[in-house]
């Protein structure tokens, strides 16, 4: 028997919560996904204090959505949105014309259990490979005998599990905790791997910082010397949330030479820099084109801006790597070009190197 999404809300609407009413009359269920018996669905609450006190309701939702026939597993996410805004005062004094406030880094961030160091792998843009670096990195480090986790925290575009060549759903023995994936000796997490790859998530703040403390704080991550977060581009909620609410050993910033890129690359700095979270170095990436045929040496996004942006800023420059067909290839074929041997690994694995030697791996 096939389960729908009719057939959940009927039965979540049968759920009462201490009031009389239910999670579905109150409008609480949100991206709801059913997709070959498996449901996953976020219960957002009014408040950060109702949110809390609603864990036992997100338990019973579970247990009623796995006890309906056709059901194989249940995933219930509960995260709260802000208190509504007040009506306005028509004799209030007119606004001033400031935007936004400057975010605060969080005092009481908290360790990942059993993680030496938490380094996130930044870009201020789109578009720089940073995902790429992320891949490739976390691969080489783990060549080079550290115990190395890889969560993609890009939940608007993850593309970790097509990098690292894994497509299978993470199992969940208990309905809490979550069993990561391995992949060339990584440890690996990805919203990707949770949700359906041809379907958007349209998901608000609240819902992506409750998914990236979940892939966190729920996923049995090990004993790991270094875990290597893949961020989204920009500097957005999620950025916002790993920072203020983990305890990071410090943050690396890829870039291109291009001007536009590292005009954004600057961005990414500030944030970190408001936030107060150590700046390790920064990565030129697509440095250099080696012509295949000929052996030229061509500048296609500039040369050497990174470098300079980094000795500018007083930041440590960690190395250049090249822009490379085979890179691209690699990736897309689920085996970073880290993986096997050549100049291009090289490449990667003496980036790897200096970060071990520097005592940031």
């Amino acid at each position: 028997m096939t389960v729908t999404r009719d057939d959940i809300m009927t039965a979540l609407a049968r759920l009462t919560l201490p009031n009389g009413s239910s999670i579905v009359e109150r409008d609480l269920v949100r991206a709801l996904q059913v997709k070959d018996g498996d449901v996953r669905f976020v219960i957002e609450a009014e408040s950060a204090e109702l949110a809390r006190a609603m864990e036992p309701v997100r338990l019973a939702a579970e247990q009623v959505v796995r006890k309906l026939p056709g059901v194989t597993s249940a995933s219930v996410v509960l995260t709260a949105h802000g208190p509504a805004s007040k009506a306005p005062n028509p004799n209030a004094a007119p606004p001033k014309m400031t935007f936004g406030g400057h975010a605060k880094p969080q005092e009481n961030s908290q360790r990942v259990a059993g993680i030496d160091r938490i380094l996130a792998i930044g870009s201020g843009k789109g578009g720089v490979g940073k995902s790429t670096v992320s891949s490739n990195l976390a691969v080489a480090l783990a060549r080079q005998g550290r115990r190395v986790g890889l969560l993609d925290a890009d939940i608007y575009g993850p593309s970790q599990p097509r990098m690292m060549g894994v497509s299978k759903r993470p199992a969940s023995p208990d309905g809490k905790t979550i069993i990561p994936l391995q992949a060339h000796g990584v440890t690996m997490m990805s919203i990707g791997l949770m949700v359906d790859p041809d379907q958007a998530v349209v998901w608000r703040g609240p819902m992506l910082m409750g998914a990236l403390q979940q892939m966190l704080g729920q996923v049995q991550w090990g004993e790991l010397d270094v875990l290597l977060v893949d961020l989204p581009p920009g500097t957005g909620d999620v950025q916002l949330t790993l920072c203020q609410k983990t305890e990071l050993t410090g943050a690396i910033v890829v870039s291109t030479p291009q001007d536009v890129a590292l005009i954004d690359a600057r961005r990414a700095l500030n944030m970190f820099k408001t936030l107060k979270t150590p700046v390790l170095g920064l990565i030129e990436n697509m440095s250099a084109y080696i012509c295949p045929k000929c052996g030229h040496e061509a500048h296609i996004f500039g040369h050497g801006g990174v470098k300079a942006e980094a000795e500018k800023l007083g930041i440590p420059f960690l190395g250049e790597l090249p822009l490379d067909l085979e890179v691209r290839l690699a990736g897309d074929s689920g085996t970073p070009i880290a993986a096997g041997e050549g100049p291009l690994a090289d490449a990667y694995a003496n980036l790897a190197k200096g970060l071990i030697l520097g005592g940031m791996a």
